[in-house]
């Protein structure tokens, strides 16, 4: 038998893969109740039945130990013969503070802030308005503002997200001719320490909202960086820093409308030397059918904040508007890549 006709057989038919899709949202919500109770937190100290999990949980133990044996079917947890639950591997990922975020991720993507969005979806596609001012009454960066806990996970959410960006955009271009890099709308400054981490040479500008900036110092220290950093509290609507060699917008312009777009990249136009450089770094969208993990994130621009993902062609048209020259698109060894350019 070929290799072809048992991939073939292997293929569920296409009504069962549509319904597999429309299952989804069931999964999510699975796993992003095992992340607000804590699951992974309460069992990092050994196995537990539901019955001793109840209380700390708050939840209703019967209940609770069907809800610990779905998770045993996603490999979260394992079943032992004494109806106790231990974490697995995988679990442990959903521990607060384990390394790639994943706790923090799975709260805000599978969380009120996202799940009431996409309940308002076909509204988005019916105005081209996002449905998150809908379903909240603000745009979501306001939101945010006023929600520090939410602001502080979302940020936490973007680390974990992106997790393998950051280094691969420190290798994929050289930063070496590069002395002061201002990281435009940086958070915490996660992508600004690992450039500086790879790259001796450089000095790092970190500039976003005070409010947002203000777990970057310890995020910086810890990363053995911050005495290379200089921190600065503002809006890229208004201004930004100038003097810098090179600016980086990494996963910022995709976020707004084109108005607000080339705003954003007139005030770092006002801002570099003639022979600065423009970096952005973004899901590039490919033509035609290929997959690719932007092309989901530009339903989530839809409905949340009002931006959109782009191919190269699109990123080349907005730039020339915006004054600027695109000189090359440089991919990474992560889904992203890096826009380069240049003042037109």
């Amino acid at each position: 038998m070929s290799s072809e006709s048992t991939s073939s057989e292997a293929m569920p038919p296409p009504h069962a893969q549509i319904i597999q899709m429309g299952t989804a949202s069931l999964v999510s919500a699975i796993v992003y109740a095992a992340a607000k109770l804590g699951i992974a937190d309460h069992l990092a100290t050994g196995a537990k039945s539901a019955a001793e999990l109840a209380g700390p949980t708050g939840t209703h133990a019967p209940s609770l130990h069907r809800f610990l044996r779905s998770l045993a079917g996603f490999g979260i947890v394992t079943e032992q013969a004494d109806q106790r639950f231990a974490l697995t591997p995988l679990g442990e990922a959903l521990q607060t503070g384990a390394p790639g975020s994943a706790r923090a991720s799975v709260l805000t993507l599978a969380g009120p802030m996202f799940w009431n969005s996409l309940a308002e979806f076909i509204y988005s596609l019916e105005t081209g308005k996002p449905s998150f001012e809908k379903a909240f009454g603000m745009p979501v960066f306001e939101y945010l503002a006023q929600n520090p806990e939410a602001a502080s996970a979302f940020s936490e959410t973007m680390v974990g997200f992106h997790g393998q960006e950051p280094p691969a955009v420190a290798k994929a271009y050289d930063f070496s001719g590069i002395k002061t890099l201002v990281d435009v709308g940086g958070a915490t400054g996660n992508m600004l320490a690992t450039i500086l981490s790879a790259h001796s040479g450089v000095h790092g500008v970190l500039f976003d909202l005070p409010h947002v900036v203000r777990e970057a110092p310890a995020f910086l220290e810890a990363r053995g960086v911050g005495d290379r950093v200089t921190i600065e509290g503002g809006s890229f609507f208004e201004s930004v820093p100038s003097g810098g060699d090179a600016y980086l917008l990494s996963h910022i312009i995709h976020d707004w409308s084109e108005e607000q777009c080339l705003t954003i990249l007139s005030k770092c136009r006002e801002a570099m030397p003639p022979a600065g450089k423009l970096l952005l770094v973004e899901f590039v969208l490919p033509p035609g059918d290929a997959p690719h993990p932007g092309k989901v994130l530009d339903m989530v621009m839809l409905t949340m904040p009002g931006g959109q993902e782009r191919t190269g062609a699109e990123y080349d048209e907005l730039l020339r508007k915006a004054g600027f020259c695109l000189t090359r698109v440089i991919p990474t060894e992560s889904p992203a890549s890096i826009v380069e350019a240049v003042l037109a």
